[in-house]
């Protein structure tokens, strides 16, 4: 009886079956999330594969029974699943939650401007960014807008199908004295990220004001579009690496991409909840796919929204049972579907090795995520601990135990505790990431392999 606890890594434990499972995933995700760049298309994309495995919009339900496959869509920028289960609501339902949204450059409202024979767009940074990282890359322009008659207009330029793209001019070293001896957090300035868009002048312009650059671009805008500059106001446009995912190390053991944190874990719950065998299914399986994480799960499309409780009495309702929405909360269980921290391999000076999650070692499962003295944490009880990992253990699902680092090297949370609020059991439980939060974030594609199969476990039993 070995008494030791170790960690394994996959690649040497799994079948020649498996590991073309793994492949086959790792290709598949890849896709996913190379055309998924904003919450929008991220819930766009589930959808329509959504839709595929027979889900139907609950708008369009009557009345829901056992093995019905339903979604609903929140404003565009949230999602939530369900395949109902054989057992009644009240006895509780097993939920899986991970959000859409990443660290990103939104545009100001007026952003437009033309400085040194330039154009270029106020930016505001959204979640939290090392903001070197974003200087000098290639950058692509994604959004919606709606103009004065409400009509929709997609905006998607600068992409890898693109022979344009747009960035952020660093200062050369040559002239970085000063800059360079400022700390990594305030030598570049948030004001100062500005958006380069174009620098031709209108030279077709009869009025001389008018021979800008600014009004080039305006003209631009509103051949293709057919907006003016006002229109920005009523935008939500965003800038993203344009940075197409790719697999990395001559192994392709690896995975990097933009935005991994948190589609990654999105993408293996949406295809986990598609999966699952519903005509076996005794509790019934929710996949939530959330957004505004990044900036603390504020706003209606959030994870704090009611508009989720609301889905919920719809459950009630359509499936007949007149039960307090609170006790089914109560009865529930959850995994909070967010990546979690990797140990570098080069900065392991700011992990607790025996506490951190190595790659390829499984998903990483996390009782508690915060900061400092556990703060802003869940801290998910014993019970509920020993429950998954039993799960996880019965199904043959590698998984390590750890934390997100140090104590006093920094922190971070998850949706788990707005569940836990509720008085769901929840724990978090994701991919570890290297990278996280860079324009170019590192997993391993067998973590990503037992993502899945974890989320599909634990939605089966």
């Amino acid at each position: 009886m070995n008494l030791k606890y170790e960690k394994k890594d996959i690649y040497s434990n799994l079948t020649d079956d498996e590991l073309q499972n793994a492949d086959k995933l790792a290709d598949e995700y890849i896709e996913f999330v190379d055309k998924s760049k904003t919450e929008y298309l991220c819930i766009e994309n589930a959808i329509e594969i959504l839709k595929k495995n027979g889900f139907k919009n609950i708008e369009e339900v009557n009345k829901l029974q056992k093995s019905m496959k339903v979604y609903f869509v929140n404003k565009e920028k949230s999602l939530y699943a369900a395949v109902i289960g054989k057992d009644k609501l009240v006895n509780g339902v097993n939920m899986v939650g991970a959000h859409v949204d990443c660290p990103r450059l939104d545009l100001k409202p007026m952003p437009l401007y033309e400085k040194n024979n330039a154009a270029l767009l106020k930016t505001q940074f959204y979640g939290g960014i090392k903001k070197y990282q974003w200087m000098s890359i290639p950058l692509a322009m994604y959004g919606v807008i709606y103009d004065k008659d409400g009509n929709k207009i997609n905006i998607r330029v600068g992409d890898t199908s693109d022979t344009l793209c747009f960035t952020i001019a660093d200062l050369l070293p040559h002239l970085s004295y000063d800059q360079m001896k400022l700390k990594a957090n305030d030598f570049i300035d948030p004001e100062k990220m500005s958006i380069l868009i174009g620098s031709n002048k209108d030279i077709e312009e009869k009025d001389s004001k008018n021979k800008t650059v600014k009004n080039n671009i305006l003209k631009i805008l509103n051949k293709k579009y057919n907006i003016t500059e006002i229109d920005f106001a009523r935008s939500e446009i965003s800038f993203v690496p344009a940075f197409s995912a790719k697999y990395v190390g001559f192994d392709k053991s690896m995975i990097g991409a933009y935005g991994q944190d948190d589609r990654v874990c999105a993408y293996t719950t949406l295809k986990a909840i598609t999966e699952i065998d519903s005509k076996k299914l005794n509790k019934t399986s929710i996949a939530l796919l959330v957004d505004k994480e990044e900036i603390g799960s504020f706003g209606n499309t959030s994870m704090s929204s009611l508009t989720f409780d609301m889905f919920m009495n719809k459950l009630l309702k359509l499936t007949g049972e007149d039960a307090d929405l609170l006790e089914v909360y109560y009865n529930s269980k959850m995994l909070s579907a967010d990546v979690s921290t990797c140990v570098d391999p080069v900065h392991d000076e700011v992990s607790d090795i025996q506490n951190g999650n190595m790659l390829g070692c499984g998903i990483a499962l996390e009782k508690y995520t915060g900061s400092g003295g556990k703060y802003n944490a869940s801290d998910a009880n014993a019970k509920y601990v020993s429950e998954v990992m039993q799960i996880f253990e019965k199904n043959n699902v590698f998984f390590q135990l750890g934390t997100l680092g140090k104590i006093g090297k920094g922190g971070g949370g998850t949706i788990a505790y707005i569940l836990a609020q509720k008085g769901v059991d929840v724990i978090d439980c994701g991919t570890p990431v290297l990278a996280m939060h860079s324009p170019f974030e590192v997993t391993s594609k067998y973590d990503v392999y037992m993502t899945y199969r974890a989320y599909k476990v634990f939605f089966e039993n």
